[in-house]
């Protein structure tokens, strides 16, 4: 079995299943236009773009997930999570596909989801994101992911991973504006690259 990783995954529950299913406006509504740290936004996002090089083979380096989970704690413990009205949306979502991506310190993962939880409820992070780091929270922790966006391929067909409650995960996708909200279709887009695994 092969697990697929999306390169950009715009990540299962890190705490009860109340808190995951409590209902999130999908996109964050109180960013405003000026970024209050713009050297952290800068920082961020250029954390995010070595990230995405490595996973896209398009530098020699790589590996460099545990550097820049450290990096994002030390950012973290000085300035809680960095939220969209302090660095911006797009370096938001920087810290999370950084957090997304730390999967040799689960520790941190959780530490990341409960302030994300935080965060999407105040209106300044994406419920996406959010459920995607849920998800990635839940594998990592070998519990049951809530809207199917970790997924493996088996038999050369792409599958979620264990999922809770498949008879309503469509449901719980179009509910935090995932994009296929239909699961089928998500993993559909997986298809190609689980042939001949």
């Amino acid at each position: 079995m092969a697990v697929v990783a999306a390169a950009l995954s715009l990540a299962c529950s890190g705490g009860d299943d109340d808190e995951a299913a409590a209902p999130m406006s999908p996109e964050p509504t109180n960013c405003g236009d000026d970024v209050a740290e713009p050297a952290l936004r800068d920082e961020l996002l250029e954390m995010m773009e070595a990230d995405q090089a490595e996973r896209s083979g398009a530098t020699t380096e790589v590996d460099n997930d545990q550097a820049r989970t450290d990096r994002l704690r030390e950012i973290v413990d000085e300035h809680g999570w960095p939220t969209c009205d302090v660095v911006g949306e797009d370096a938001n979502s920087a810290a999370w596909v950084i957090a997304q991506h730390s999967d040799q310190d689960v520790e941190f993962q959780q530490q990341a989801l409960e302030l994300m939880r935080e965060a999407v409820a105040d209106g300044v992070a994406d419920a996406t994101e959010l459920a995607y780091l849920e998800d990635r929270v839940a594998v990592n922790t070998g519990r049951p992911q809530r809207y199917g966006t970790q997924v493996e391929c088996v038999g050369g067909h792409a599958e979620a991973q264990d999922l809770a409650d498949p008879e309503t995960v469509d449901e719980r996708r179009a509910e935090v504006g995932m994009e296929p909200a239909a699961l089928e279709d998500y993993l559909a887009d997986f298809e190609e690259g689980c042939r001949g695994t």
